[in-house]
């Protein structure tokens, strides 16, 4: 599992605080320790870790004009290396106008649509996807933080969604990534649920996708 820009958002309940059933912070690992050295190495380097394709694609992007209003992302926020710093790792976060959640490539979409007339990208789409590379790229090595109380309610649906069986096996997403983490499930070593470096690039992907996608 490659992560060109970590982190970049987390999944409500991993963020929230540890409780009854919930891994200990001192014993949260992240997917990279399950790494071969081979992937490590991938992951690594920036020439070598084919995820930077899209960060590229998302520089070239940053600085079209688009939509009605002919503006460019560089247009409002100039250069991503400085104005994005940080961003990625406050999402998702709760809108006020719209009284909800919305992650990063949400709030990107809701860029296009008011400030360049666009209209939204796909979801997995190619050209979102590079974006959110590149502004999470930004944010790599920051902390991720989940102190707005208003996220709370959205934090405990998540935890229930985590925590419930469903499915023909009558599993819940905990039950392999809180549980069981570490061991051997048809020779793949579980991770923890820590959904951080989101968009990567998956190997068994060929290609980068978004944490909806994973799950």
């Amino acid at each position: 599992m490659l992560r060109p820009a970590a982190p970049i958002v987390a999944l409500f309940v991993v963020v929230a605080l540890a409780r009854s059933g919930e891994i200990p912070l001192a014993e949260r690992r992240s997917s990279y320790e399950h790494m071969s050295a081979e992937t490590k190495a991938m992951q690594d380097g920036d020439t070598d870790n084919p995820g930077m394709l899209w960060v590229l694609d998302g520089e070239a992007r940053w600085r079209v004009k688009a939509g009605k209003a002919a503006v460019a992302c560089a247009g409002c926020h100039a250069d991503a290396e400085s104005s994005m710093k940080g961003v990625a790792a406050r999402y998702p976060a709760f809108d006020p106008e719209r009284r909800t959640a919305v992650d990063l490539a949400g709030r990107i979409n809701i860029c296009r649509v008011e400030r360049q007339q666009a209209p939204e990208l796909a979801r997995e789409s190619k050209d979102l996807l590079a974006l959110a590379a590149l502004i999470a790229r930004q944010s790599r090595g920051l902390p991720i933080r989940s102190d707005d109380e208003r996220l709370k309610p959205f934090i405990e649906a998540g935890r229930t969604i985590f925590e419930t069986r469903r499915g023909q096996l009558d599993l819940a997403c905990a039950h392999c990534h809180n549980d069981n983490w570490g061991k051997k499930l048809a020779g793949i070593t579980l991770p923890q649920g820590h959904p951080t470096g989101y968009p990567l690039y998956r190997l068994e992907w060929q290609m980068l996708g978004s944490l909806q996608r994973r799950l």
